[in-house]
């Protein structure tokens, strides 16, 4: 059995495809790629140019929300599919939720303090790849930066937008959890895994693999809303902790 995943390591919806293949215990090997010049690979997959892909065997599914449909229906052992049809659709609309919203919201405000400082934001973005990659990146990286802008929407207005919507679904997430350690039900599920791959930027899990940086080099805007919000980022840190 062959089972690729290419990814960008940086990526937390590509965290969301790693953690459900490591939970399900499934021997996988990652293809890292790198922004912008990935979409010569993928687009010789499928048919949009984003990642996660999934290759199981020449059998492509694309999209960390479709990846886990197709390992827990092709790897039903642990599954992070709700069996009970009201918890399935309840654990469906808190991901979509989160892929639709958080996850682009977190990306846009990380990158839009990151990439005023290039010796933090390369090694992230080359991670998992030789190291003339970064060499490469760092000489170009104003080329660079105005793509990864200009692709992802990146500007004052729309990351002050995403601050917003990190904050209203932090908050959100934090009043589910004092009520119960998951979101639906009583185990852990795809909601879970997707709430926490999707907010695990902001705080740094071990498990990811990439170098992280010192969060005393965070740009200062970053520091003051990751200390704020510790207490809310906690049970995510928790299911980390527990379940990857």
């Amino acid at each position: 059995m062959s089972v690729k995943l290419f990814q960008f390591a940086i990526s937390h919806y590509c965290e969301k495809a790693r953690w459900a293949l490591d939970y399900k215990g499934i021997s996988y090997e990652t293809v890292n790629l790198l922004p912008g010049t990935h979409i010569k690979t993928i687009r010789q997959l499928a048919d949009k140019s984003s990642v996660p892909v999934l290759d199981h065997d020449g059998r492509v599914v694309q999209g960390s929300a479709a990846i886990i449909d197709y390992l827990d229906e092709t790897f039903p052992d642990q599954p992070l599919t709700p069996a009970d049809p009201e918890l399935r659709e309840q654990a469906l609309a808190w991901e979509q939720r989160l892929d639709e919203q958080a996850g682009i919201a977190v990306r846009c405000y990380c990158y839009h303090y990151l990439l005023k400082k290039p010796d933090l934001v390369v090694p992230l973005l080359a991670a998992q790849k030789p190291m003339v990659y970064r060499w490469g990146m760092r000489l170009g990286f104003s080329r660079l930066e105005e793509g990864m802008r200009q692709w992802m929407k990146i500007n004052d207005r729309t990351a002050a937008k995403a601050q917003v919507t990190m904050e209203k679904t932090l908050a959100d997430l934090a009043e589910a959890y004092g009520k119960s350690p998951y979101l639906v039900g009583d185990s852990f599920s795809r909601a879970d895994l997707t709430a926490a791959a999707l907010f695990s930027p902001m705080f740094q899990p071990p498990q990811y693999p990439v170098p992280w940086p010192d969060p005393k080099k965070l740009p200062a805007d970053m520091q003051w809303w990751l200390d704020k919000h510790q207490a809310q980022l906690k049970p995510l840190e928790t299911l980390y902790r527990e379940h990857r």
